[in-house]
């Protein structure tokens, strides 16, 4: 029989870093801090990993008790180990992100005694984070910029119907670009995978606009492997 090994410690926290799209404007949530060490600062939710939980039952707990929202589809996507990346010791952790629409996720409501308030900042005007949240963020936006070019995933910021221009925006949003208008539409259209609706817009002063809707199950009928999505 072999001898009880004593258990030891492992030192984990979860990062989440939520974006969301609304009147053009890419948007990312942050915390305002209510604990030390960066009491006040502004940073993304995040936590440490309670000894009897998974990593990502950790995630929906934090992110729940941070910002009031739950049911999110959150992605692993990168872990941060730099020594010196917390000023009381060695703290490693893996950063979630995840892309919602705003509709009704607008009104947040943290419960945790560790947040003042969560809020939705732009993304093109970020103050100076906590930690190294900095570098958690400027991660995960370069992994959407680099995600979208082969992948649809920008349709998950959007509501169910929207307009071209609507969808135009978004892509500028994330990556910082202007798109050639033409192009654009062209190439959109030509994949097949957006069903043009019989709505336009109501009460609009210019030309009101075509709705159209993403069709999730054609593209995932038609795109097997990834491909260059959206490329100028």
């Amino acid at each position: 029989m072999e001898p009880e090994l004593p258990k030891f410690e492992s030192v984990f926290s979860i990062d989440c870093v939520i974006f969301g799209f609304e009147d053009g404007v890419l948007k990312i949530l942050l915390i305002e801090r209510n604990d030390p060490p960066f009491k006040d600062w502004w940073a993304l939710p995040g936590y440490f990993v309670d000894r009897d939980e998974s990593i990502e039952e950790a995630a929906k707990r934090i992110l729940y008790t941070f910002t009031g929202l739950r049911d999110i589809f959150l992605e692993q996507f990168y872990t941060f180990g730099d020594v010196d990346r917390h000023p009381q010791g060695r703290l490693i952790t893996v950063a979630y992100y995840a892309m919602i629409q705003l509709n009704g996720k607008k009104d947040l409501k943290p419960t945790s005694p560790f947040v003042k308030k969560a809020f939705w900042h732009p993304v093109s005007d970020l103050p100076k984070l906590a930690f190294d949240h900095t570098q958690i963020f400027e991660k995960s936006l370069q992994k959407i910029k680099r995600k979208i070019t082969y992948r649809p995933i920008a349709f998950e910021l959007l509501p169910e119907k929207f307009t071209l221009t609507q969808l135009q925006n978004l892509y500028e949003a994330i990556l910082n670009k202007k798109l050639d208008k033409r192009n654009f539409r062209k190439k959109m259209l030509n994949y097949g995978i957006l069903k043009e609706l019989d709505e336009k817009q109501q009460g609009v002063s210019y030309r009101a606009a075509t709705y159209y809707k993403f069709d999730r199950r054609k593209y995932n009928k038609l795109f097997q492997k990834e491909l260059s999505f959206i490329k100028e």
